[in-house]
């Protein structure tokens, strides 16, 4: 209920009279180091940004000293989808992808939860300063709407997610009837065709016996082994009666249990960070190329079905592939549970993140890049920003290729080629990083040498070996 613009040692009431004592009274001096202050409330600044983000997760769960409810509000906002996107998922079976993705942002955006806010009065419990930000209705709506994912966030955290999503539904419905329908939803149609189990097809199915060598190699052996083939049948499939469909709706539902595991851990092992530094952490987690590289050292592209006869391995796209893993989970979720998905990820994306965090991976190179531009600013003029120029397009439309180049003052810093422009943008980026003598990337790196030194030699160190073992084998196959 803690708004951050409240402060603990005043309530609504003295609110008024510390307004006056600071504008007509005498100055209150604080005693004692000013950072300590400030340590855990100020979060703007680059060098306050490079500080947190370079802290490593705690490997307990550790409480945070961060007094306000934005924290609470990050993981609320996770379960919210979460739920939502389950519901819908069962609830829909025929729906596809765009459909469901509609309906879930009816329910999740800001002005309807401010709705389910005021059910519950929240608004008078809230405790916020007495300032001007929250006097208009709209500014006092978002605040409610941000402590409705708070108090969704907590009941989670102190409950469970079954007493989350009892409240939730409680609060989307009034009528006994529609609420049943909602909390209560049928299992997934190829549940419902073999209730028990459908391994026993897999005897009459080639599809279904090349898949057990995937359940082999994870370790983990499917009830419904159908909803593993759904997963992996790509868009280009038509119709068949073994899986009902392709993997998109599938997709859908992978995408936000694997946001609600990766805020759930961020939550609890990165307790110094704000909202925004987990935000970032978890960008660096669940997003295309980290999927795309777990599913190919998974060598889930093995395993995807095509449209193709021949039969011949077939090179996926980064998307693609990224695709294929959030189906994956999808897939494990509703066969196993929420508790399969949290093995999975412990050990195929949480130990990433030591690696993230010294590499200062957190970042894309386009922000990296603003940043290091921003540093540069003359006092008191406006900060030069890099502009990015498409020089070239080429190729058939649907296999197109652009190069891009980025500019800093007048002056050419970088180039790009990528299958997007957007692509092309990130390696222009990339290499005016590499090229370009940015003061502020050198104390970063830095920064990072002096605080995690063995860290970064253990790193390297295990790269090496990895790299070597890779040789090795190569060598073995010819």
């Amino acid at each position: 209920m803690t708004h951050p613009s409240h402060h603990l040692n005043f309530g609504m009431n003295p609110d008024h009279a510390r307004n006056s004592l600071s504008n007509c009274g005498i100055r209150q001096p604080k005693y004692g180091d000013r950072k300590v202050h400030h340590m855990h409330m100020r979060k703007k600044g680059i060098n306050t940004l490079i500080n947190i983000m370079s802290r490593l997760g705690q490997d307990d769960p550790t409480p945070s000293r961060i007094n306000h409810n934005e924290r609470l509000e990050f993981l609320g906002d996770a379960v919210v989808e979460f739920l939502t996107s389950v519901h819908l998922y069962y609830l829909f079976p025929s729906l596809e992808e765009g459909g469901l993705a509609t309906y879930r942002t009816a329910i999740v955006q800001n002005q309807h939860l401010a709705m389910l806010a005021k059910k519950l009065e929240l608004d008078r419990f809230m405790l916020y300063a007495h300032g001007p930000d929250l006097c208009r209705e709209s500014d006092l709506r978002h605040a409610m709407a941000n402590c409705f994912e708070a108090l969704i966030g907590a009941v989670y955290l102190e409950g469970s997610l079954e007493e989350a999503k009892q409240l939730f539904g409680r609060l989307l419905f009034n009528d006994k009837d529609l609420r049943e329908v909602w909390l209560n939803y049928p299992l997934h149609p190829l549940q419902l065709q073999e209730s028990n189990s459908d391994r026993q097809l897999i005897e009459t199915s080639p599809v279904l016996q090349k898949l057990t060598e995937f359940e082999d190699a994870i370790g983990v052996i499917f009830t419904h082994v159908r909803l593993l083939a759904r997963a992996f049948t790509l868009r280009t499939v038509g119709f068949n009666h073994l899986t009902l469909g392709h993997n998109q709706r599938m997709e859908f539902l992978g995408d936000s249990i694997m946001q609600l595991v990766a805020t759930e851990y961020l939550f609890i092992h990165f307790p110094d960070h704000h909202e925004g530094h987990l935000t970032l952490l978890r960008s660096s987690l669940v997003n295309n190329r980290t999927q795309a590289k777990v599913a190919e050292e998974l060598g889930m592209q093995e395993f995807a079905i095509t449209n193709d006869k021949t039969k011949r391995p077939v090179a996926l796209r980064t998307k693609t592939l990224a695709d294929l893993l959030e189906s994956f989970i999808a897939s494990l979720y509703i066969d196993k549970d929420l508790e399969y998905v949290h093995t999975f990820m412990n050990v195929c994306f949480f130990p990433r993140l030591k690696e993230f965090i010294l590499n200062q991976d957190w970042n894309d190179p386009k922000s990296q890049l603003q940043q290091c531009c921003l540093t540069l600013r003359t006092e008191g003029k406006e900060p030069d920003i890099p502009l990015y120029k498409t020089l070239q397009t080429v190729g058939p439309s649907h296999a197109r290729t652009y190069t891009v180049a980025v500019y800093f003052k007048g002056e050419r810093i970088g180039c790009g080629k990528g299958p997007s422009i957007q692509q092309a943008e990130m390696c222009a980026a990339m290499d005016a990083l590499e090229k370009y003598n940015f003061p502020q990337m050198a104390h970063q790196k830095r920064f990072i040498e002096r605080k995690y030194r063995q860290e970064l030699k253990e790193m390297r160190w295990e790269r090496e070996h990895q790299e070597k073992d890779l040789d090795d084998t190569e060598d073995m196959r010819k």
